[in-house]
């Protein structure tokens, strides 16, 4: 048997907690000392982005929190736009680092203090990256030396670091205990492929190669998302994630929230906001979040102004509907099937063309004729994602 000691369990006050296995672990501690918490993220984590290299052949990246994805990619060039939007500008990048730049810049304010996972090797450029960011872990097959000696430093030295061997393979069957009652089930070995496109549903009966590869990257995000859950992709990545939700509307509704506060960040305004100076990254992007979303009393708008610097005037509700109207061409995924046509008409607000879900719910029909109505391509999948 091998185990580690862990700093403690889910909380702090869970003290007597260990990681243990009758075979050998798959993974070194590099550095730092690991939660219960740590550990949960990193092992969802690396499995995402291993499949997500293995279905896409691109080296894959994701920003793990609470053992959910807050976003996922593969790598796809990066626009100007999304250069200032992620905070790259003049940083020197791998294609593994434009992925991470990606996953973390799908939900910025989400992955404040992430488990970062890699597909691939971690060379320079991507602890550079890390370097700039809050980040509690990192998770990855293995690390450069360079890039090692830089992560080393990072949080005074107690950066967490795993290496984890890229071909583990666990059993077959996997086991957990929960009121001191153990439950047994196969692993979820769904292979998420291009066979899910194989059922369309819709009138519209083309969907353009660069949108599978966005409907693959959101259903296997969803493989690894606590459900209920669906995933809006755009580009070889995440843009917006619900996770956890008891109804499916609830679950677009927040995915697609965040799809438009992602597209809401590019805008010129936004790029060209002067805040005071000392703010943090963490600080910079609560204040884009907030003039993007918030709707303040006027003395809570004067208290944030004071805080931040000089920022512009918000977008009237036409201006916001006007940029917003440029978000086209998004895949979006759900877990399970989707019950009520709501969640089309969500999901078409926010420029969704292509649409995977598993199908068979008892108003299909309606779920269709809505498809069909905003001229998006679905298909059942087939296949429900559950993971809790």
């Amino acid at each position: 048997m091998k185990e580690v000691n862990l700093r403690y369990g889910m909380n702090p006050h869970q003290t007597k907690a260990r990681l243990f296995s009758n075979e050998q672990l798959p993974f070194t501690i590099l550095n730092g000392e690991a939660s219960y918490i740590n550990f949960l993220d990193a092992l969802h984590a690396f499995q995402l982005v291993r499949e997500l290299r293995q279905r896409i052949g691109q080296p894959a990246a994701a920003s793990f929190k609470h053992v959910s994805p807050a976003g996922a990619a593969v790598y796809s060039p990066l626009s100007d736009s999304l250069i200032q939007s992620y905070f790259v500008e003049g940083l020197t990048l791998s294609p593994l680092a434009v992925a991470y730049a990606r996953a973390r810049g799908a939900d910025r304010m989400s992955s404040f203090g992430d488990c970062a996972a890699f597909s691939d090797n971690v060379d320079v450029t991507v602890a550079n990256l890390l370097m700039k960011e809050v980040s509690d872990i990192i998770v990855a097959p293995g690390y450069n030396e360079d890039a090692l000696a830089l992560l080393k430093r990072k949080k005074n030295g107690n950066y967490l670091i795993l290496a984890i061997d890229p071909d583990y393979e666990p059993h077959p069957i996997e086991q957990r205990t929960v009121f001191g009652i153990t439950l047994e089930q196969e692993r979820n070995q769904a292979e998420i492929s291009e066979e899910i496109f194989n059922h369309l549903v819709t009138q519209q009966r083309h969907i353009p190669d660069n949108a599978k590869r966005d409907l693959l990257v959101a259903m296997i995000t969803l493989k690894y998302t606590q459900s209920n859950s669906v995933c809006f992709a755009l580009d070889g990545q995440t843009i917006g994630i619900g996770a956890g939700q008891q109804s499916r509307i609830h679950c677009t509704r927040l995915a697609a929230g965040k799809a438009d506060n992602w597209r809401l960040r590019q805008h010129p305004i936004v790029q060209q906001m002067d805040f005071r100076a000392g703010l943090s990254r963490a600080e910079i992007n609560n204040a884009i979040d907030g003039w993007t979303n918030e709707d303040f009393t006027p003395a809570e708008e004067k208290q944030w102004r004071q805080y931040f610097g000089v920022v512009p005037a918000r977008l009237t509700k036409a201006e916001k509907q006007h940029w917003l109207a440029g978000l086209s061409e998004v895949s979006y995924a759900s877990d399970a099937f989707l019950p009520f046509r709501d969640n089309i008409d969500r999901a078409a607000q926010s420029g969704v063309r292509y649409v995977v879900q598993t199908g068979s719910s008892l108003r299909d029909e309606q779920v269709i004729e809505a498809a069909n109505e905003y001229g998006m391509a679905m298909a059942y999948s087939n296949i429900r994602l559950f993971h809790h």
